[in-house]
């Protein structure tokens, strides 16, 4: 098993700590890990995206060509990134603020309106942990959702760690939306 994940946005939206989450899920779950950021010299409003690779065996380059998933979250990144998506891949869109329907028809298309359920569940803040719910709920065979929550755990720490109960909820409602929904 390998699977190559871009997780894209702007700077502030939390795509490196979501991307840094799986890293550290799959750390926590024997497997082999990249995790590799690039942002823009902006502190927030600029861009940000994040490579991540989670194998069974060594990871050779922390660089991806072809993804097998990526999540956009924002127009900008979606326009961007699309096309690095595999033929038969995963293409996670955040419909809340992504007016566009890719043009891909060789990929499956997720819409998810993250940053209405971050909102339903009480924490606005949470719109990058719905979509890495979506994410946990169509690929189950990568990560469980139980490593991620101790990924999180583990990720906010001490300090942040009033945080996790808010981030489960949203979490579990991205999971819960792609089930019902896809």
């Amino acid at each position: 098993m390998k699977e190559q994940c871009i997780f894209a946005g702007f700077g502030g939206q939390g795509m490196l700590l979501i991307g840094k989450f799986l890293a550290e899920a799959g750390m926590e779950s024997g497997l082999n890990v990249s995790w590799l950021p690039s942002y823009g010299p902006e502190m927030r409003g600029g861009t940000a995206n994040c490579s991540v690779v989670v194998s069974d065996r060594p990871v050779a380059s922390p660089l991806i060509a072809q993804a097998d998933t990526i999540l956009a979250m924002n127009k900008p990144s979606l326009l961007k990134f699309e096309g690095n998506v595999k033929p038969g891949g995963l293409l996670l869109v955040n419909s809340s603020i992504i007016d566009v329907k890719t043009s891909r028809t060789d990929v499956d298309a997720v819409y998810v309106p993250c940053n209405e359920i971050a909102e339903s569940v009480g924490n606005p803040k949470g719109a990058n942990v719905v979509f890495l719910g979506a994410y946990v709920a169509k690929k189950p065979d990568v990560i469980s959702e139980d490593a991620i929550i101790e990924a999180m755990r583990v990720e906010l720490g001490e300090k942040k760690a009033r945080f996790l109960e808010g981030n489960i909820k949203a979490l579990k409602a991205g999971i819960a939306y792609v089930k019902e929904n896809y």
